[in-house]
């Protein structure tokens, strides 16, 4: 096992595609592509690129810990009770785990993502 990896923002294989679970959509119609590219401890720490495109979902974390960095595009997150913060291509956040919110995705977001459960 390499214990250096580089992650790769525009990764040339087949991403794995998906959507938000019914019971989270609140609106519009969004895709989800991810490209995972490393895991470590027993799959517990996650590494990869994903990307959605515009719709609005409840974000809920539950025991998970996420790193994100925004490679590209423009989401609102609106944690529960609090206000909407704006991030952009150059940003990065963490949510931690107990989050519950609303993840609002304006353009078209591509993130580098770090797990860990």
């Amino acid at each position: 096992m390499a214990l250096l990896k580089t992650i790769d923002p525009y990764p040339s294989f087949t991403p794995q595609e998906s959507g938000p679970l019914p019971e989270r959509l609140i609106s519009g119609d969004p895709t989800y592509k991810t490209w995972a590219q490393d895991a470590a401890r027993g799959e517990t720490v996650k590494t990869g690129v994903w990307e959605a495109t515009p719709g609005e979902t409840h974000s809920i974390k539950g025991e998970l810990f996420e790193f994100c960095h925004i490679l590209s595009g423009v989401i609102e997150l609106t944690p529960e009770g609090g206000e909407p913060v704006v991030y952009r291509a150059g940003d990065s956040f963490v949510m931690k785990p107990g989050y519950v919110g609303v993840w609002k995705t304006i353009e078209t977001v591509r993130k580098i993502y770090v797990t860990v459960s």
